[in-house]
């Protein structure tokens, strides 16, 4: 079945009040045909009536019916009838006999339209009737002397085509007021038409209601909560993500159109609408829930006309960074690894060439037991798989560049009871050795052995760790300065691992503390709360 023809959002409008107008019009016609219509027709017959009351009531007029005089009566009556603008006025006797007329030669005679015997009888009437000036519409008064007696009767006539005339000039009038109605109802719908496609940016209804759909299933796919207000900062959208979150949060019930700062004034989103500045990945506690927060202005030509309102669950960011923090530091060592294989591949296909068997025996047996020695201390005292890993792709890495990291033979690390606190001992631990060989591998004397140590100290649910290095050190004047974030001596676009790792240790409730002077080297050493799976210590 073929769909039908879809109008544009601006003719639909323009058709349909249009529409409307012509309806409302028609209505307005149909009550003036029959109401204001018929009412011009009274309105004369009124005055019919009038014009002969008048006239009945004139003393000369009675007296004049008594004493059988015409003449007084022709005359008055002709000058009514020229004042007054009308067909005729009859004056008639008991007898029917004209006493006047607007043509004089019948007077004398008696009245021949007809329609007089109600008049005579005392009553006033109204009726239509054919004469010898034409079709008239007629008013009779009767005509009584002072002490009550009838004596005759009163016929004013207003011609009929007359009154037709006037009836059809009063509905063509009705008739072009109305179609003035229409044609301005028209232009009116065609103006808000174009101001309300104006208003929708062009857009029709169609694709607003495609937006729409597509705006919530997009709202509600994300994972961020989001909430919209307006720029009262009421509450005007909030996704299912952020009703959970707030409802986790302990925050329930309807939030639409409610203020937001009923529910959630840490947000400060007053302040936001009047400055007009927004505030990015800012870190706030709700109900409990360390969220991570970010706020913006909407603004609609110019002006702000509400704000929205992105958040998220600071854990499962920590969580996802610590998994790419993890798959980073895997990386590495396999890099690390791979680039060490391939040298030792080279030495021995090398030694293949030669046919020095003997050597190349010797030489992969050194190899191999140098190997399981390394992993073999490392995991006698690093307990912790994750981080024993971690420090074997750091060894590994260490070699590659040329530089020697140790680990003291009296460290301990035990597995942790809480995953949480050695992810943020990898970052600690991580950042130290990564500015460490930074350090070494851009500033270290010609000819002096570059050396790193690493240290673990466990004792009473309590961790030590130590990174030392013998490089230049940090001048006192910058000791301060290297945990700000996006300090760095090593140019743009750096120092971020040491206010990483400052951060880190916060999160831990720990202590740290930096030994290090011109040329002398650099010693961190930090100090956290450990919980640790087994009771052993030092």
């Amino acid at each position: 079945m073929a769909k039908g023809k879809r109008y544009g959002l601006r003719t639909t409008v323009a058709i349909m009040v249009s529409a409307v107008v012509i309806l409302v019009l028609l209505v307005l016609y149909i009550i003036f045909r029959n109401q204001i219509i018929p009412q011009t027709r009274h309105a004369l017959e009124d005055k019919a009536i009038t014009i002969a009351r008048t006239i009945a009531l004139m003393p000369m007029i009675s007296e004049g019916l008594k004493a059988g005089n015409n003449k007084e009566i022709q005359a008055y009556t002709s000058k009514i009838t020229r004042r007054n603008d009308i067909m005729f006025v009859v004056v008639i006797d008991m007898n029917s006999i004209r006493y006047s007329h607007a043509d004089p030669s019948f007077v004398g005679y008696p009245f021949a339209g007809g329609g007089q015997e109600l008049a005579l009888a005392g009553h006033e009437s109204i009726s239509e009737g054919a004469g010898p000036l034409g079709t008239s519409l007629r008013g009779f008064v009767p005509v009584y002397d002072g002490r009550g007696h009838q004596l005759g009767a009163v016929i004013a006539g207003l011609s009929l085509d007359r009154v037709e005339r006037l009836v059809r000039l009063n509905e063509w009038t009705i008739i072009a007021i109305l179609l003035s109605g229409a044609f301005l109802g028209a232009g009116g719908a065609f103006i808000l038409a174009d101001r309300i496609k104006k208003m929708i940016f062009g857009m029709e209804p169609v694709d607003i209601s495609k937006l729409l759909q597509e705006r919530s299933a997009m709202l509600e796919s994300i994972r961020e909560g989001i909430i919209a207000v307006d720029q009262e900062a009421r509450t005007t959208i909030i996704n299912a993500e952020a009703q959970r979150l707030l409802k986790e949060s302990g925050i329930t019930g309807s939030l639409i159109n409610r203020m937001i700062a009923d529910f959630w004034p840490e947000l400060q989103l007053e302040r936001i609408l009047a400055s007009g500045e927004g505030n990015q990945d800012q870190e706030l506690e709700l109900g409990g829930i360390s969220l991570l927060i970010s706020s913006l202005p909407v603004r609609v030509n110019g002006e702000i006309v509400g704000a929205i309102i992105t958040f998220r669950d600071k854990t499962e960011l920590a969580v996802l960074a610590e998994r790419l923090s993890g798959i980073s530091v895997y990386a590495d060592a396999l890099r690390a690894g791979a680039h060490e294989f391939m040298n030792k591949l080279h030495v021995i296909m090398g030694m293949t060439h030669m046919g020095l068997y003997d050597d190349l025996q010797q030489y992969i047996l050194g190899t191999v037991g140098n190997y399981q020695k390394e992993i073999g201390s490392i995991t006698k005292q690093i307990k912790d798989p994750v981080m024993a890993g971690f420090i074997l792709g750091k060894l590994s890495r260490a070699r590659e560049t040329g530089i020697e990291l140790l680990l003291t033979e009296d460290s301990y690390l035990p597995e942790s009871s809480d995953p949480h606190v050695i992810h943020e001992l990898i970052t600690i631990t991580g950042n130290l050795l990564d500015n460490a060989l930074d350090s070494l591998e851009v500033s270290c004397e010609h000819g002096k052995k570059k050396r790193i140590e690493l240290a673990f100290h466990y004792k009473d649910n309590h961790l030590t760790c130590e990174v030392s290095d013998n490089g230049p050190g940090i001048p006192v004047a910058l000791q301060e300065q290297i945990f700000v974030q996006g300090f760095s001596t090593k140019g743009e676009h750096r120092g971020i691992g040491l206010y990483l790792f400052s951060k880190s240790v916060d999160k831990l409730q720990g202590q740290l503390h930096v030994t290090a002077a011109d040329n002398v080297g650099t010693t961190f050493i930090v100090h956290v709360p450990y919980g640790g799976k087994d009771e052993y210590s030092e």
